[in-house]
């Protein structure tokens, strides 16, 4: 098959959380399936400044858009697929995050940008302009890409799949912006892409598509109810015949504990000794203190709620007081960024903070930590719980979306058959989870069955082998219902 992925970020080019890593790793196992796989993302500046030997292949002339968009690559690595950039300076060629600005508030031009690069991957799917290639699927990821369906609705020979990465992401704008991007009428709506008299890019990607995905099955359950649903839960029942959860996998390649780069001491499953070598290496670092029989607890995410760091911020000084170690890596929102910071300045010694994002520590994070604390309120997939198992990192997670789909709750009954690799907490309270902090301190102290935790996580298959031959199967399989021209209980209209 011809599978073309539309995206905002992909990794390494551009990342800002788990979709670019996603965006990086199914394709490239769809074309180690032997499929012809091709990736289309933003030039944006620090993207283009990634490429090496990059060439613009095509220019692709849109109407009413001043000059053209040229169409960079540059030759892929093998078994990789082809990467495409579209670049438009105007649009993309700006420094700082992809979709806010230094202040923290997004480009007042998104809509146009995201738009821009929707249209570029209907030039692909109609051939103008561009190399002597047509895609069978179009696979496009989040509401960034939402409008690639409703622009290609006619298009009945090639395959729409959209996948939900989160649903509180929406891409919402007023009408006035639905008619500066002179859309047809009859879009607007409420099967179309109105929603409560705005425009929502997610929501053509919902309605138009041929089949949605999100990337766990519990998260798929979940966004069809009225607390996650977001405002979309009876389209999304309405849909439910077209929608599943496929669950992520993650790079083996990227993440591997025997020969990761960034680590200074490899080790695997069968000889875990780089492990704590790691430890004392970044603690030291890290200027943190600790006993032996003590774990190091570390959190890597952005700093939201979403993530649940307001509940870890909560307990923190209580867990710091009881001599457990933290490092924190991520950032977000500036209240919780201050609030961290001033724990780190009370408790010195005890946690070490950093603001921003930094690949490499990330590895070094998940390869010297015991203990991985992921408290999120909802969480699509994640895959630093999976990223943690792989390295002998145990996870604490809250019982919600991928995190339920991944982790294997430590219980006496799982610890006895050597099934369980990490620790649920399902009540979302900073106490629920100190209880679950406390339950993991207290296993860390019986070496033998600890060992035996964190060999169990580090031998469970997360790899994209399967995920990636269920998409396949999906692109083959009929869509079971009409697309647009149905009513949909969304509130809108």
């Amino acid at each position: 098959m011809r599978i073309l992925h539309v995206a905002s970020e992909a990794y390494p080019y551009i990342k800002t959380g788990g979709l670019a890593d996603v965006v990086a790793s199914l394709p490239r196992a769809q074309a180690q399936l032997r499929h012809d796989v091709r990736v289309l993302i933003p030039a944006y500046r620090a993207a283009v400044s990634r490429l090496r030997n990059a060439a613009a292949i095509a220019e692709v002339r849109l109407p009413g858009l001043p000059g053209f968009v040229r169409i960079l690559t540059m030759p892929p690595r093998d078994g990789s697929p082809t990467v495409w950039l579209a670049d438009y300076a105007p649009a993309f060629d700006r420094d700082g995050n992809p979709y806010v600005d230094d202040t923290g508030e997004p480009w007042d031009d998104n809509a146009e940008r995201f738009f821009l690069l929707c249209r570029v991957a209907v030039a692909i799917v109609h051939n103008e302009d561009l190399l002597d290639w047509r895609p069978d699927v179009v696979h496009c990821h989040d509401w960034q890409t939402g409008m690639v369906a409703p622009l290609i609705a006619d298009s009945h020979d090639v395959v729409k799949v959209f996948t939900v990465h989160n649903l509180s992401y929406q891409g919402i704008f007023p009408r006035s912006t639905f008619t500066s991007l002179g859309l047809k009428e009859e879009l607007w709506t409420m099967d179309g892409v109105e929603y409560l008299d705005q425009m929502s890019f997610i929501k053509g990607g919902i309605v138009f598509s041929d089949w949605i995905t999100t990337v766990s099955p519990t998260y798929a359950r979940e966004i069809q109810t009225s607390d996650l649903g977001c405002g979309l839960d009876g389209l999304l029942q309405h849909r439910a015949d077209n929608l599943l959860g496929i669950l992520n996998g993650i790079d083996y390649d990227e993440w591997n504990p025997a020969t990761d780069s960034h680590i200074a001491f490899h080790y695997s499953a069968d000889n875990l000794d780089g492990k704590s070598r790691n430890k004392r290496a970044c603690m030291e670092r890290w200027s943190l203190k600790g006993r032996a029989d003590t774990p190091l607890f570390g959190f890597i995410g952005r700093l939201v709620e979403q993530k649940g760091i307001d509940l870890l911020v909560a307990a923190l000084p209580g867990l710091l007081s009881s001599g457990y170690p933290f490092v924190v890596l991520g950032s977000g929102d500036p209240a919780l960024e201050r609030k961290l910071k001033e724990i780190a300045r009370a408790h010195p010694g005890q946690i070490h903070v950093r603001i921003g994002y930094d690949e490499q520590m990330s590895h070094q994070i998940e390869a010297a930590a015991d203990v991985f604390v992921m408290p999120s309120r909802f969480e699509p997939c994640g895959l630093n719980q999976m990223y943690s198992m792989r390295y002998g990192t145990v996870p604490i997670v809250s019982q919600t979306g991928g995190l339920a789909d991944t982790v294997v709750p430590a219980t006496p009954k799982n610890l006895s058959v050597n099934i369980a690799t990490g620790f649920v907490f399902s009540e979302f309270t900073a106490d629920a989870l100190t209880k679950a902090v406390d339950q993991s301190v207290a296993l860390f102290r019986d070496a033998q069955q600890w060992r035996a935790l964190m060999q169990c996580g580090m031998n469970t298959d997360f790899s994209w082998t399967h995920s990636a031959r269920a998409y396949l199967e999906l692109y083959q399989t009929p869509s079971t219902s009409s697309i647009p021209g149905e009513k949909h209980n969304t509130g809108g209209g």
